[in-house]
């Protein structure tokens, strides 16, 4: 194990007008809606996505602690598919008070560099923005927000920038990194 420094940046739209759409890739790829809790379809997208840039926050989650999650009331999870393959999501998390949080979003490795994860964020965060107005009981979207960090992928942060998404703070701490996990061991190149 070694410990690194970790850069997280915290970046936010305070309108629907931020949003700066990117245009939508060529080929066979759709955005579709994983409208039935899966906590394995759910922890096979965490872990195919974040298993190179070392997600680990939900790995030890059980089966119930899935499911409890993905039947909050608003949590939407969203799907990048290219020519039917899973390449990426992004999950969506209702605050309170009118705040949406993406929560996790990435694409698979193989998938990145494609263009496909403009494409995922711009229809995410516009999701993002109707889930207030559209959902009985909620109180319409007045922010929505997310953070990436220096362990993601290397265009993350200039894809939310260019999406819209302005700064609002930068923390800087020391992380102690295990071996990369993957999504199953040996997975990717050490």
């Amino acid at each position: 194990m070694t410990d690194i420094p970790v850069t997280t940046w915290s970046l936010e739209q305070s309108g629907p007008t931020d949003l700066l759409p990117a245009a939508a890739p060529q080929g066979a790829v759709r955005i579709d809606r994983a409208e039935a809790p899966s906590p394995e379809f759910s922890r096979f997208l965490y872990a195919s996505v974040g298993g190179d840039i070392h997600w680990t926050d939900r790995l030890g989650w059980s089966y119930a602690q899935w499911q409890k999650h993905l039947e909050r009331p608003g949590v939407e999870t969203w799907v990048a598919y290219e020519r039917g393959t899973p390449a990426g999501y992004a999950e969506l998390v209702p605050q309170g008070d009118g705040v949406v949080e993406i929560v996790h979003f990435g694409l698979i490795p193989a998938f990145r560099g494609r263009r496909i994860g403009g494409h995922l964020l711009s229809c995410g965060a516009a999701r993002a923005w109707d889930l207030g107005d559209r959902r009985p009981g909620l109180t319409p979207t007045t922010r929505v927000w997310l953070h990436t960090c220096s362990k993601d992928g290397e265009h993350a942060l200039d894809n939310y920038l260019r999406r819209g998404f302005r700064l609002f703070d930068t923390r800087v701490e020391e992380e102690t990194r295990a071996a990369t996990p993957g999504p199953w061991p040996g997975a990717y190149p050490v």
